[in-house]
């Protein structure tokens, strides 16, 4: 845990001084102490204005994502499970499409082409998670309620695909370049909203932890430890879908952290117990997305490469791994 605490630290160090333009260290620090020095102006904007969000954002989503696949994969006792299966993140996406594609990215309304699209993913992905409630009357099966996340997810996923056909190339453009994910496009005022939504809802989960062990022992196990199966399954579906549609909403549908951090967790800790599984998880996540950040700012050449891009490539051989080694996954028998 320290030893992620402290490549976190490390992490985020590196985005302040590397980039397009690399600075000193006495530059970053009189830009941080904000130095009224006019010469330090310029790196005072790439510091301030760029570098330090965009840390921040990635921080914040890896350690939103890894704790919303943890959820998800105790939830539905599946070590496939992840933000993105349950549909939330495809409805976010059919959001942002609507936004762009059908009413030309600011609904008539005024709005700027990045806030058009923010709203059709909050939109979106709430509609989503409000439909996965509604579901969860009627379907009491754990394994019923994926098939229906997923099936939400193809639904969603045909109505993007019609939009693209009939959208303008402008359209299409815009909507696949925001697609690809980026922690770019997150300034001060959107972390002022980002940030607080992203720490209430990870410290939410915190809050979940003997429910989450009790459910690892199986649903009548935990029903006769007094858990009410229903309501908890739904308030980890809420806190999981919230934290999947914030990053979803600012940042684009990252893939695969949210599926493969949690295994990470669990092989670095061989453990399950969620007391120390979900403060892990939460430090890996925040270390894999500051990765994925340095990763696209030092090799995209004057511009950073999509999160997308870069999150298969580190991701893949873990869950190929995890797969062929079957006997890690006995914590979810």
């Amino acid at each position: 845990m320290c030893a992620l605490a402290a490549a976190c630290v490390l992490m985020v160090l590196l985005l302040l001084f590397k980039g397009s333009v690399d600075l000193t260290p006495a530059e970053v620090w009189s830009a941080l102490l904000g130095s009224d020095d006019a010469s330090a102006s310029m790196a005072s904007m790439i510091v301030l204005q760029l570098r330090l969000p965009m840390a921040c954002c990635a921080l914040l989503s890896g350690m939103a994502l890894a704790v919303a696949g943890l959820l998800l994969q105790t939830t539905f006792n599946n070590p496939l499970a992840g933000p993105s299966i349950m549909g939330i993140s495809t409805g976010a996406s059919l959001g942002v499409a609507i936004m762009l594609l059908a009413l030309g990215g600011g609904a008539g309304v005024g709005l700027t082409h990045y806030a058009g699209a923010l709203l059709g993913a909050l939109i979106g992905s709430a509609v989503m998670l409000a439909l996965l409630l509604l579901f969860s009357r009627f379907v009491k099966g754990n394994a019923m309620l994926l098939i229906v996340g997923i099936l939400l997810g193809y639904l969603a996923s045909s109505a993007i695909s019609i939009l693209n056909f009939y959208a303008t190339e402008e359209g299409v453009h815009s909507f696949v370049i925001w697609g690809l994910g980026s922690f770019l496009g997150v300034t001060h005022d959107d972390l002022m909203v980002y940030g607080p939504v992203i720490l209430l809802f990870v410290f939410g989960s915190f809050l979940m932890v003997k429910p989450l062990n009790a459910l690892l022992l199986g649903s009548e196990y935990a029903r006769s430890m007094g858990v009410n199966i229903r309501a908890t399954r739904n308030r980890l579906l809420v806190l999981s879908g919230v934290l999947t549609a914030a990053v979803t909403a600012f940042c684009g549908p990252i893939g695969f952290l949210g599926l493969v951090i949690p295994h990470v967790a669990r092989l670095t800790l061989n453990t399950s117990d969620h007391n120390r599984l979900l403060p892990a998880t939460a430090l890996w996540g925040a270390f894999s997305g500051l990765l994925c950040a340095c990763i696209s700012v030092l090799v995209g050449n004057r511009s950073a490469l999509p999160i997308n891009a870069i999150t298969p490539l580190l991701s893949v051989p873990i869950i190929i791994y995890v797969i062929v080694n079957r006997q890690k996954l006995s914590y979810f028998r």
